[in-house]
């Protein structure tokens, strides 16, 4: 899905002002050159691209990861280019990166390579798309970043990206979006004829709520650290905020120089997403094989376990609750007593906490009674025909329309009166009515 240009293009720096940007009042915004949380804590992203758009049915790739340290996740969406992405699947991904405490990129892939690919859509043809989501989007400015269309031209006639850019980020906020915009450069994402780099001022200005993001993907173009560290140094010096929203690694000869993007990323305090996952054209930029988090390549050891990797630098928004990723622990918190008292017990409670068309999110809270518990047992039955598709922290089968839900090692031991809960996502048609659930205790 990449494109590498051929050749650097020398092009003198336009001058250009910088204007510190205000922020919109809620959700994730631009102060300066940095990306802040709606309470004021500067949230720098620690990701990877993951290509839902194409294996839509992996949708455990986001809980694993979650689990490989990152605090961000990028996620390939179509509108119609390939297999449409819809508003319930969309919906569907947005809650799945919230109960995994990830911030979610949702970026259009239409757009790649336009005026050089004849399939390409318009970013004009992207901004259509959000709309058409924009029942669900809508609340989610805490969590959801909008990349309104993936390197959106190619190396023919680069220049339109001014125009073009500017045009896509009024149409959102004319159409009432209020959310952290991303915009990618053109040339194929790495803006080596620096159309982007000496028109970023005039696309900031354009945003009327001064919350845009630029984003740099760094290939071939970058194979130097030469070439990346003067490029990252004039957005530095002109206080723009900027994120490497793809790149690669130093596979062969004359490609990407990974551990400089790393480094300088870190010394700079500016996010990074690696491209990508698994499911590659060129199984090169895979992270994982086929999908596996148990066997990650060497892309993905240098990016998940390297030095300026996720596991060293990512910190989890602090929209879920706290600074650090965390995993869940490999053996219960607390030790339990060895024959439980006759009058151990639990109970639970259902509640829906996300519904769209067709689709739901739903969580169950487990009570342990007067007595500390070792294990339980949830068990429901719906009368609707809802149906549980996934489930984190808890072990979930269904017989029909009884759903049973059993403790996963971590969370089943809880003291007198403790709590746990586990989470899922559904599906329903005609009506999603609460169903009463009955919990047992050992």
């Amino acid at each position: 899905m990449k494109r590498l240009a051929a050749a650097l293009v020398a092009a003198a720096v336009s001058v250009l002002f910088f204007v510190a940007p205000a922020y919109a009042a809620a959700g994730l915004h631009i102060v300066g050159r940095d990306i802040v949380e709606a309470n004021g804590q500067t949230f720098v992203m620690r990701g990877v691209n993951h290509a839902h758009a194409w294996y839509a049915n992996r949708t455990n790739s986001i809980a694993d990861i979650k689990a490989a340290g990152a605090n961000t996740v990028r996620v390939v969406l179509s509108g119609g280019r390939w297999t449409a992405n819809t508003a319930a699947d969309v919906a569907g991904v947005i809650a799945l990166c919230k109960a995994n405490k990830l911030i979610c990129v949702l970026e259009d892939h239409d757009t790649t390579g336009y005026g050089e690919d004849a399939a390409a859509y318009t970013l004009d043809q992207a901004v259509d798309y959000w709309i058409s989501l924009k029942s669900v989007l809508q609340g989610q400015e805490d969590y959801v970043v909008i990349n309104i269309g993936n390197e959106p031209i190619g190396n023919t006639n680069p220049g339109q990206w001014t125009a073009a850019t500017v045009a896509a980020v009024q149409k959102m906020r004319s159409n009432g979006f209020q959310h952290l915009l991303m915009v990618d450069a053109p040339n194929w994402g790495q803006d080596w004829q620096y159309v982007m780099r000496d028109n970023a001022q005039t696309v900031l200005n354009a945003d009327t709520q001064k919350n845009t993001v630029l984003s740099i993907h760094m290939y071939a173009v970058f194979n130097q650290p030469s070439s990346i560290t003067s490029y990252l140094d004039l957005f530095e010096s002109k206080g723009w905020p900027l994120v490497i929203g793809e790149f690669g690694w130093q596979f062969a000869g004359g490609e990407v120089s990974d551990e400089t993007v790393l480094a300088e990323a870190v010394k700079r305090n500016l996010g990074y997403l690696g491209w990508s996952w698994s499911g590659n054209t060129d199984p090169i930029l895979d992270m994982t094989t086929n999908f596996d988090a148990n066997q990650l390549t060497t892309w993905g050891q240098r990016i998940v376990n390297g030095p300026n990797g996720l596991k060293a630098t990512a910190k989890q928004a602090t929209i879920f609750g706290g600074t650090t990723p965390t995993t869940p622990p490999t053996t219960p918190p607390t030790t339990p007593p060895t024959t439980p008292p006759a009058s151990v017990g639990c109970s639970a409670a259902y509640s829906i906490t996300g519904q769209w068309q067709n689709g739901f999110q739903g969580e169950v809270k487990v009570t342990a009674g007067s007595a500390a518990v070792k294990s339980w047992t949830v068990t429901w039955t719906y009368g609707n025909g809802q149906t549980v598709t996934q489930a984190w922290n808890a072990t979930v089968s269904s017989s029909g329309p009884t759903v049973t839900a059993r403790n996963v090692s971590y969370n089943g031991a809880l003291p007198a009166g403790g709590s746990a809960a586990f989470g899922f996502l559904g599906s329903w048609s005609s009506s999603n009515t609460v169903p009463t659930p009955t919990c047992s205790a050992t």
